[in-house]
């Protein structure tokens, strides 16, 4: 009874944290203190009104710098040295203000502790040691640096990026090792611009590469969204602005635009986020877990339905070359169609597939799963963004990712051979059966010999590795299982093969449980990681049943008319960490709900949420 009414209590908080107007999710990521350090220093020279919102970010890092005198991600992270590095440069040149005298020399001390000097080519040093060969990050951290200096010598510290290559076409970049991951293009092209031009006066010579300035920043400007926003990123978007200020293209329009992006986007406490929204991972999620009938009333489901097939990608992405048919996290113009995404769009369309017209729906989803299918790496997993893009981590394989995938297509197989009208015809399955048992070989070889499976786009930030086998694995198993459950896989060998490495994982989840109930990477449990922790044990028998009563009683002793605080297990990119605040509530939402299914109280709990 106490799970059912803790179920029916978040479910109806869950409903009412829709948007009025479009009826689905945006949520609230958490201030960033980098994303808030570069915007002030993207505005500082605006004047009037930039200069007032320039002050407001200073003073929200000021008011947020952590006692140890670094700066994290999030309010609550504990301080690094990317952060540290920005925030500070940004306050001791923003102004002379002795308020800021001691927030300065508090974080002067701690990064002289993990670099031993303030010095540029000290720094350069230690971020090399911290990103190693990836320089997405690291030169535009270095860049920024010696923008706000005042030793022109500090240029030569700032690694070249190979910025030509952005006006080659797209299909070449799979063919060279990019120091740079594919999203990040406008970075390429300001930041190395940026560094050429400063290194050659530097050095008292022509800047040869100034004669490609002109298709250089017409490509930038053909990336750029019409909002302004790169990525609808704050820290990206500040990035290309700094560069472009920095080596004389001041009032360009790609400027100007992204000077009104960051205007938009501050928030009222002086701050910026890491990202605009996660509008449409969060509304599918929302719909997955609320995905029993009476708990969204047909029409509130036909609105979600339909603004998913709305916001899916209808044409070429100029960043990654994306076909159409991918979604991306957010339906604003900066999100760029990735597989996680598209995975859990087509997954909430499976749930949602009864309250939309059937015609918008199944070409909807056939696009979707065959631009899933054409992503796929030749190792059989799922990339993030693009297809063979190299060896940097979000164009690799991603075990979490690569099942999500597997949910999808088994999920959509199942309908179609129920529903002789699906428009999945039998070579279209035959080909999605495919493709599946290919991302089947290459979770069994990615799984750990623990049982563990290693997410990419989560973390934790107390672990000694900052890595998150208990998301990573509970993520696995449950995408798996789903599979087990659509009964869509006729080969029995197959499918002793899938209950395998279930068990393995279940095995390392439930030795991984702490006393409370709970799960974590770190110390002390998280309802993020407890609630996808009960998600995936329940179905599953023994102790693993034990394990899952036992996380979704402590759920309702967390949550129960309580209020629920998100924790930063999210990691953006390059490392970045946020918190988003319906993280704990969908996933809560969902545990509670699969834990009803499998222990046969599923339409209890409909009931009573409906009622």
């Amino acid at each position: 009874m106490k799970l059912r009414n803790v179920y029916c209590e978040l479910s109806e908080r869950l409903m009412a944290r829709r948007d009025p107007v479009s009826g689905v999710w945006t949520g609230r990521l958490s201030s960033s203190a980098l994303s808030t350090a570069l915007a002030a220093s993207a505005l500082r020279e605006g004047g009037g009104d930039d200069q007032e919102l320039a002050n407001a970010g200073v003073d929200w890092l000021v008011t947020t710098v952590n006692p140890d005198g670094g700066w994290g991600d999030t309010p609550e992270s504990p301080s690094n040295l990317s952060t540290s590095l920005i925030a500070r440069a940004c306050v001791a040149s923003h102004t002379d203000d002795t308020r800021n005298s001691a927030a300065l020399s508090a974080s002067a001390a701690w990064i002289m502790t993990k670099t031993g000097a303030l010095s540029l080519p000290a720094v350069a040093d230690t971020l090399r040691s911290v990103y190693g060969d990836d320089k997405t990050f690291a030169v535009p951290i270095l860049m920024y640096l010696a923008l706000c200096g005042d030793d022109e010598s500090a240029w030569r510290k700032v690694p070249p990026l190979p910025f030509l290559m952005a006006l080659l076409p797209g299909w070449c970049y799979r063919f060279f090792k990019l120091e740079v991951v594919s999203y990040a293009l406008p970075a390429l092209i300001a930041v190395g611009l940026c560094r050429h031009l400063r290194v050659a006066a530097l050095r008292k010579k022509t800047a040869w590469a100034k004669v490609f300035a002109a298709p250089l920043l017409r490509k930038l400007a053909c990336l750029q969204p019409e909002h302004g926003g790169f990525l609808d990123a704050a820290p990206l978007t500040a990035f290309v602005v700094l560069a472009l200020k920095g080596c004389g293209y001041a009032e360009h329009a790609v400027v100007q635009r992204g000077c009104e992006f960051l205007r938009a986007s501050i928030r009222e406490d002086g701050s910026w986020p890491i990202d605009s929204n996660l509008r449409t991972w969060l509304s599918s999620l929302s719909a997955r877990a609320l995905a029993v009938p009476l708990v969204m009333a047909p029409d509130q489901a036909k609105q979600v339905a339909d603004w998913l097939i709305n916001v899916q990608g209808r044409t070429r992405h100029p960043y990654t070359g994306a076909a159409p048919g991918g979604w991306a996290w957010t339906d604003l113009p900066g999100g760029v169609p990735d597989a996680d995404d598209t995975s859990a769009a087509l997954i909430a369309l499976f749930h949602l597939k009864d309250f939309s017209e059937d015609a918008r729906l199944t070409a909807a989803v056939r696009l979707g799963l065959r631009w899933l299918m054409d992503l796929q790496n030749s190792d059989g997993g799922m990339p993030t963004f693009c297809r063979g893009w190299g060896k940097l981590p979000f164009d690799k394989s991603c075990c979490d990712i690569t099942a999500h995938a597997i949910q999808a297509f088994a999920l959509w197989i199942g309908a179609a051979r129920q529903c002789q009208n699906s428009g999945l015809e039998g070579g279209f399955l035959v080909c999605l059966r495919g493709s599946m048992l290919k991302m089947l070989a290459f979770l069994e070889r990615a799984q750990e010999s623990d049982g563990a499976w290693l997410p990419l786009w989560f973390g934790h930030q107390q672990s000694q590795t900052k890595l998150n086998h208990i998301i990573g694995t509970a993520r696995v198993v449950s995408g798996l299982r789903r599979l087990l459950d659509a009964a869509v896989e006729p080969d029995e060998a197959v499918r002793s093969r899938v209950a395998k490495i279930i068990r393995q994982g279940e095995s390392l989840l439930v030795a991984q449980q702490k006393a409370d109930g709970g799960w974590s990477a770190g110390d002390t449990s998280t309802i993020e990681e407890t609630a996808l922790a009960v998600t995936a044990l329940s179905g599953g028998g023994g102790a693993s049943a034990a394990a899952a009563l036992k996380g979704a009683e402590l759920l309702a002793d967390l949550t129960l008319n309580k209020t629920i605080k998100a924790t930063a297990l999210g990691l953006y990119f390059s490392v970045l960490w946020y918190d988003e605040e319906l993280y704990p509530l969908i996933w809560s939402v969902e545990a509670l709900r699969s834990y009803a299914e499998y222990d046969g109280a599923s339409v209890a709990v409909a009931q009573s949420a409906g009622a």
